[in-house]
């Protein structure tokens, strides 16, 4: 069939993978260095006792056949190395179907950690690196051009990351319709970049060109996707130049690199990296593509009529597999920045006078001299759902207390996710407290006088001091 194949994306398919790889990298590296404090066997949320009660046909993972910290490392580690094979052009060494188990691996154990993730992995981008990878089992490596019906899969992803992202924003805060939300988010964002603080000081008229650009690239951009070249390349490049704009100004994982990854798909390079001459695809392969193609268009039911429904949902998977998700972000905007700062004492009997030392965490605000740091692509699971406790104590309920009862016993898995740490492991405080304050971005003036990106008040407690009641 003629048709299947598009030779003039051979390029942007290498782009595409090998950017893809990467990504895959920095989501394992990340599930490696941090999985056992938080869903380890002694971690806030530990794996055995949530597959206990969710079954595999609700979110089908490898650890419910098995499950130890020594396997969690394995598969973790595994999923890192078919990243760095992948990275490596190791897909286009091996025959076609060989590349496509290669591609499958990663995504089937990075399934099996989101599908045991919990809170921790509930974030969109998670689905939307499990739909992508799906995708790229299918691309195909140097035996074959490019399936067309593949690559129109990958810009349907990109259409509903961005559309429905703009949608979300329209139906939602008012300060989005009235273009001044970026009057507060570079401030209330989860986890500020070291750039933030100058983009928050950008004056208002330029930040209210800034949403009515991010309403044109995400509402009418995305349908020129599916119109012909050139024009489907132009609407790719200004969805990178957005995202890159997005890079600059906060941290936010994996999210807006993979959207530039998929947006490297649309680019029409002119054939450029394609060999003289190429082999027609296999009927296999052929086949097994249309099935694919027909799978996904099924699946895409629920998320396109979500699209366009009243009660939007965003960053929601359909099916237990994650191969058709929805996407969106920023519904409402914060107009207040709070962060719950955590503290312990030596003391055994906590006075008023007592010396209260503050835990440091790597990325979210704490100490009001400490300049935010770039982390994306990579992902501090602890410090964004930090962010989430300071918004309401109902989105800590689950891993909050947990939390505590780790820094009161020193544990080190739970240290090591943190910046700096007021007391040694084998010497735990006697009490830890958490204090509610309001931070705020200082102004020009007060950065030259003090020093100080942020300043902060205080608010409230948010939980009194505390201890462990049984003997350590």
């Amino acid at each position: 069939m003629e048709w299947f194949t598009a030779d003039q994306y051979w390029l942007g398919r290498l782009v595409f993978q090998r950017a893809l790889a990467a990504l895959y990298l920095v989501a394992f590296l990340g599930a490696a260095l941090q999985f056992r404090a938080l869903i380890g066997e002694r971690g806030m949320l530990p794996v055995p006792r949530h597959v206990e009660r969710v079954p595999f046909r609700k979110a089908p993972s490898l650890f419910h056949l098995h499950y130890s910290d020594r396997f969690f490392a394995l598969v973790a580690w595994t999923g890192c190395a078919c990243a760095l094979a992948l990275l490596a052009g190791a897909d286009g060494l091996l025959p076609l179907w060989g590349g496509m188990l290669l591609w499958l691996v990663p995504w089937a154990l990075y399934l099996s950690i989101v599908n045991v993730g919990q809170t921790w992995y509930g974030f969109g981008w998670e689905s939307l690196l499990l739909e992508v990878g799906f995708l790229a089992v299918f691309l195909g490596n140097d035996e074959t051009a490019p399936p067309v019906l593949i690559l129109f899969l990958l810009r349907w992803v990109l259409f509903r990351v961005e559309f429905g992202a703009g949608l979300i924003k329209m139906r939602g805060d008012a300060c989005w319709r009235q273009l001044t939300c970026l009057y507060f988010h570079h401030e209330t964002q989860p986890m500020p970049g070291p750039l933030s603080w100058f983009f928050h000081r950008l004056p208002k008229p330029v930040h209210r060109m800034e949403v009515a650009a991010n309403h044109f690239t995400q509402l009418v951009v995305p349908v020129l996707l599916f119109t012909p070249q050139p024009v489907a390349t132009a609407a790719a490049c200004l969805m990178i130049a957005t995202q890159l704009w997005l890079v600059l100004s906060g941290n936010f994982s994996w999210l807006n690199w993979l959207t530039i990854v998929l947006a490297a798909s649309v680019v029409d390079f002119g054939g450029a990296g394609a060999p003289s001459s190429s082999s027609a695809p296999p009927l296999w392969y052929e086949v097994v593509v249309i099935a694919a193609t027909a799978l996904i268009l099924g699946l895409s039911y629920r998320p396109a009529r979500n699209l366009f429904s009243r009660r939007q949902i965003m960053n929601f998977s359909f099916d237990p597999l994650h191969l058709v998700n929805t996407y969106g972000a920023f519904g409402s905007v914060s107009r207040v920045r709070q962060e719950v700062v955590i503290e312990g004492t030596a003391d055994t009997t906590p006075r008023q006078e007592s010396e209260w030392r503050e835990y440091e965490f790597k990325g979210k605000p704490g100490d009001v001299r400490r300049w935010p740091r770039q982390f994306a692509p990579y992902h501090l699971r602890l410090d964004w759902m930090m962010w989430f406790a300071a918004l309401s104590p109902a989105y800590a309920r689950s891993w909050f207390g947990p939390l505590v009862e780790r820094l009161l016993d020193g544990d080190r898995d739970t240290l090591r996710l943190l910046r700096h740490i007021p007391f040694p492991p084998d010497e735990p405080p006697a009490y830890i407290r958490a204090r509610l304050y309001r931070y705020r971005y200082t102004t020009w003036r007060e950065l030259r006088e003090t020093g100080a990106c942020w300043e902060r008040t205080y608010v409230r407690e948010f939980l009194p001091p505390t201890r462990i009641s049984s003997p350590r």
